[in-house]
């Protein structure tokens, strides 16, 4: 895969924000390579595919998670499906690359990263399908690299726009996975604490176990751990008492879908950490890119994922932990309204209230 040197130039300027390596596309053999998340902390597993359905699988199945990696992962996915076509014409290519996309969408319905991505994959493949064959495929594979950087490059301005808010000697409090393991290698409101970190602030961690699938107790600990960033582990049913004993100073969530009212879908159980903060006066910010903004004033169009039971009926779909055969509501995400949120931190700036005005003149 010639010319494509420029990929490797930009990552060596990117280094020291790139202590860990979630997913990447390896420009010599075609192949896309991640990290399976279900495996932390125990393992650390990469796996790789030249097979945009192996993609969508590991999307569904949550070995690759977080609204930001699903995007890059879709978009590399996408890669792969024009870079081993089976047609010989571009009319061809149009319609197997309409096929990956349908397939890659239907993986994980809230994350709005993935329709943004896959929405742009396609038009620079409609753009280059005037040129050739070739162009699109050099095109597409083109688009996800630079996909990628952008999201590392982001998510390090997230960090930095947002570390102004962290201050020394601080107690922050997340809920789920935010960090590198959620996008393409640094991190949105895990990312916030690392740049402060990386600042020289003195802060330590409440995070939260984050059930059915653990993010907090798994993900976060690992790679706060990497880090050398103090933290305590809470069980979500804990995160209120905590804020009634002022051990937090300030709540940094992540988000995998903000509309322009402000309205945010994130990880379930974030809802009751939002209320609990309004209850004992704590600022409460999502931290999120811009594109995972969906440009819509309708709460309703929010889908919120619906998980199989067994997420909670047994421990990393092991340990059986209750009777079997019972009826489970397992939801992945809630909706957080815009009244319990301080304000939304993205690479372009602290949005503030109103949202309604605010958002959309940020986009």
């Amino acid at each position: 895969m010639g010319g494509l040197g420029w990929v490797k130039s930009e990552l060596s300027k990117l280094e020291k924000f790139l202590k860990i390596k979630p997913l990447y596309f390896d420009v010599d053999t075609g192949e896309f390579i991640w990290l399976d998340t279900r495996l932390i902390p125990f393992e650390e597993v990469y796996r790789k595919t030249r097979d945009y359905r192996r993609v969508a699988e590991a999307i569904k199945t949550m070995e690759i998670r977080g609204a930001p990696a699903i995007g890059i992962s879709a978009a590399f996915g996408m890669a792969l499906a024009a870079l081993n076509s089976k047609s010989n014409s571009v009319e061809g290519l149009m319609e197997e690359l309409l096929e990956a996309r349908k397939l890659l969408a239907s993986t994980r319905p809230t994350a709005y990263n993935l329709f943004w991505a896959l929405e742009r994959i396609m038009a620079r493949a409609r753009e280059e399908s005037k040129r050739g064959y070739d162009r699109v495929v050099g095109g597409v594979l083109d688009e996800a690299l630079r996909m990628y950087l952008e999201d590392i490059k982001t998510n390090v301005e997230i960090g930095r726009v947002g570390s102004r808010l962290v201050e020394d000697n601080m107690s922050i409090m997340t809920h789920c996975n935010t960090g590198a393991l959620a996008t393409a290698g640094f991190g949105t409101a895990l990312g916030v604490i690392r740049y402060a970190w990386y600042e020289g602030k003195k802060v330590t961690v409440i995070t939260t176990e984050t059930r059915p699938v653990l993010q907090g107790a798994r993900l976060n600990v690992w790679e706060l751990r990497k880090e050398g960033i103090p933290f305590k582990l809470i069980v979500d049913s804990a995160a209120a008492l905590a804020l009634a004993r002022n051990m937090v100073d300030i709540i940094l969530v992540g988000a995998d879908r903000i509309i322009l009212t402000g309205h945010t879908a994130n990880k379930i159980g974030t809802l009751q950490i939002a209320i609990a903060s309004k209850h004992y006066n704590k600022p409460f910010y999502v931290v999120a890119p811009t594109s995972t903004i969906q440009a819509t004033w309708d709460p309703q169009e929010i889908v919120i994922e619906e998980r199989s039971p067994e997420e909670v009926t047994k421990v990393m779909g092991k340990i059986q932990i209750t009777l079997q055969d019972i009826e489970v509501y397992n939801p992945s995400f809630d909706i957080t309204p815009p009244q319990l949120i301080t304000a939304i931190i993205t690479e372009k700036g602290i949005i503030e209230k109103p949202f309604e005005e605010n958002i959309a003149k940020t986009l």
